[in-house]
């Protein structure tokens, strides 16, 4: 049986492959690609496949190999990209997760807004990569205790 992945979508710049270096613990260097990255854990989906309602078909079709797809929305730009009901997609337990949190915090009515609209019910997750917040509670939810075994989120 393959391993069910966590898939990551969002627009381009929201934060996708640095929470997906997060939930991975991988140290490497970021690099922008046009290409869907499978990780141990993860599946990296590019902002192009959501910002182009085209590739939706895609995006449904990568999720059957998915555990969760987490759908995120960056706090410190919320422009909605999203098609209305676009949770509604997928076969899988869709998670909403706003991204960059440290930014902008008068965005965040809007962001849950936007969650809504695309039928993202709760939880929803808050998480800045860099100050560590939410790391830790997103990485638990979604692999459990056992498989969270560094604890390294800053989470306090």
């Amino acid at each position: 049986m393959r391993r069910k992945r966590v898939m990551v979508v969002g627009p381009s710049r929201c934060g996708k492959t640095t929470l997906v270096r997060a939930l991975e613990d991988d140290p490497r260097p970021l690099r922008r690609t046009p290409d869907m990255i499978y990780g141990k854990r993860t599946m990296d989906c590019p902002g192009s496949y959501v910002e182009n309602a085209d590739m939706y078909k895609h995006l449904i079709a990568a999720s059957q190999d998915a555990s969760h797809v987490l759908v995120l929305v960056d706090q410190s730009r919320p422009i909605d990209i999203y098609s209305p009901k676009f949770a509604q997609a997928f076969t899988k337990p869709v998670i909403g997760v706003i991204t960059k949190v440290d930014l902008a915090p008068e965005n965040e009515e809007s962001c849950l807004r936007q969650l809504r609209l695309i039928g993202v019910g709760e939880p929803i997750f808050r998480v800045s990569v860099p100050t560590g917040v939410g790391i830790a509670e997103l990485k638990e939810y979604l692999f459990g205790p056992a498989k969270n075994d560094d604890n390294k989120g800053g989470n306090q």
